[in-house]
């Protein structure tokens, strides 16, 4: 199983001991972890949750009235390509 997999089973299985219900899909330059997050979650949870997702490249939550509130993570599947950081016309 790739690193990268493994995080995300990681954190989708940190989830899921915090009582949430993680979504995973991989796609062709990460995998994504969602999980929806009732607004009962204890206030210790939260800590639980953050460790968790700590873990990923990159994090979030989404709030709002209508669709309540959904915690999202990304783990990238790849390195991200090198290059030069200076732009084009600077290359040497």
């Amino acid at each position: 199983m790739p690193a990268s997999e493994a995080s995300a089973e990681d954190i989708a299985a940190r989830l899921s001991a915090v009582g949430l219900t993680p979504r995973v899909e991989q796609h062709a330059q990460l995998t994504s972890i969602e999980a929806e997050v009732p607004k009962s979650l204890p206030a210790d949870s939260w800590r639980e949750v953050l460790d968790a997702v700590a873990a990923a490249d990159r994090f979030g939550l989404f709030a709002n009235s209508l669709y309540g509130r959904t915690l999202w993570a990304a783990v990238r599947t790849a390195a991200p390509a090198t290059g030069d950081v200076r732009g084009p016309g600077h290359q040497r």
